[in-house]
């Protein structure tokens, strides 16, 4: 028997064995979404850089290569068996790079996955390439499939186009990697952020349902899975990352560390951003009505001043003194420079600022909110303010 950990409600179970052994024995038709991070085989003496240092990129015994017949007969064993414990609806992502993903491609379509995206993870902040002899590797790659070919599966679709802004999620995900706040309880060498795994778990499963991780390392599946509602089952056969897992797992007992996380899990580089506007009474309606908003452009007081975020507005927030506020879409990116004159001349009071920037919104879809910000403090009556979304729309 192998040992195993389990939080206090279950939500969370890790076995600390071998995957092969342990999936064969978990239910069929149990899991509604699977996260893989298998080997890549890199481990051959090489180097790269962490934190600024020159390291050897030798992760341990269970990363190094074989010839490319065990690596294909490796990750053909391991599909071929969470395939049946997979839900008919549910569906699996595997991330790797060149090294091993198109094995990991040639084996779900020859066990009957229908591939359905390759996501490709862009990493802001890679280390630099220390040979100089290629490229600098900034990717890895995250392949999508469904259980069956013509069976349809999970996508939730609205929610991956209100984080886009009202615009289709691309296949392109521009998130950081790792950060220093994910490794307060030790560090694992492959560790896969939070913030990639809570989009995944985000786009492909509902509250309530199971995921599992077959290579846990230091169960960022688990943890992301946690804060947004999911259970977890994990396999883990090194038994220091196995206990590493299981301080990480612990401090979300504490809700002031839980909603911390939660919070950082959100934010990446791209967060698209809110335009908080408190509008005069009088122009509130006539605003919903032209399905345009506008603020004071130039250095007159109380302008918004172009500041970090104001390239990735997605919404605005209309308020009147913090009463009925209302969320909106906007229909093109940027804003246009009006006169006062041409504003006035739709019946608004523009009265403070010869010059006014001007954005579309598409009045006819409200987006439900929940804002976290009081609205009737002056700091949002006075002046327009520039707010991530997850500020006012808990997205998991």
């Amino acid at each position: 028997m192998y040992p195993t950990y389990q939080s206090n409600n279950a939500d969370f179970i890790l076995h600390n064995g071998d995957c092969m052994q342990i999936i064969e024995q978990l239910p069929d038709n149990s899991i509604d979404a699977i996260f893989a991070d298998p080997p890549y085989f890199l481990s051959n003496g090489g180097i790269s850089v962490q934190s600024g240092k020159q390291v050897c990129v030798d992760k341990g015994d269970w990363d190094k290569g074989g010839t490319p017949e065990h690596i294909y007969q490796f990750n053909k064993q391991w599909i071929s068996l969470c395939r049946s414990k997979l839900k008919d609806n549910g569906s699996i992502w595997i991330s790797g790079t060149h090294h091993n993903i198109f094995v990991v491609q040639r084996c779900l379509q020859e066990l009957g996955y229908k591939i359905l995206n390759v996501i490709t993870w862009q990493k802001s902040d890679p280390p630099p390439n220390l040979s100089c002899k290629y490229f600098n590797f900034s990717t890895e790659l995250v392949i999508w499939a469904r259980k069956h070919e013509k069976k349809t599966h999970k996508f939730n679709y609205d929610t991956m186009k209100l984080l886009n802004g009202g615009s289709q999620m691309t296949d392109v995900w521009r998130i950081p990697a790792v950060g220093v706040w994910e490794k307060t309880c030790g560090k694992h060498p492959t560790q896969k952020t939070l913030r990639l795994l809570y989009r995944i778990i985000l786009a492909s499963t509902n509250e309530g349902d199971t995921i599992l991780d077959p290579f846990a390392g230091s169960s960022t599946t688990g943890i992301a899975a946690n804060l947004l509602g999911r259970k977890f089952i994990g396999i883990e056969q090194d038994k220091d990352f196995f206990e590493l897992s299981c301080r990480r797992r612990e401090l979300l007992n504490n809700p002031e560390e839980a909603q911390k996380l939660l919070k950082k899990m959100r934010e990446t580089p791209d967060e698209i951003m809110v335009l908080v506007n408190h509008a005069r009474p009088k122009d509130y309606d006539l605003m919903l009505e032209k399905g345009m908003c506008y603020l004071r452009a130039g250095d007159s007081k109380g302008s918004l001043l172009v500041q970090k975020g104001f390239e990735r507005l997605g919404y605005v927030l209309l308020h009147t003194n913090g009463d009925n506020p209302q969320m909106f879409p906007l229909t093109k990116k940027g804003f246009q420079i009006w006169t006062a004159e041409s504003l006035q001349e739709l019946g608004f009071s523009a009265e403070h600022a010869p010059y006014y920037a001007v954005l579309r919104f598409d009045s006819t879809q409200s987006i439900s909110f929940d804002p976290t910000v009081n609205l009737h403090q002056r700091a949002y009556t006075n002046v327009a303010k520039i707010r991530p979304l997850s500020d006012f729309v808990n997205i998991g």
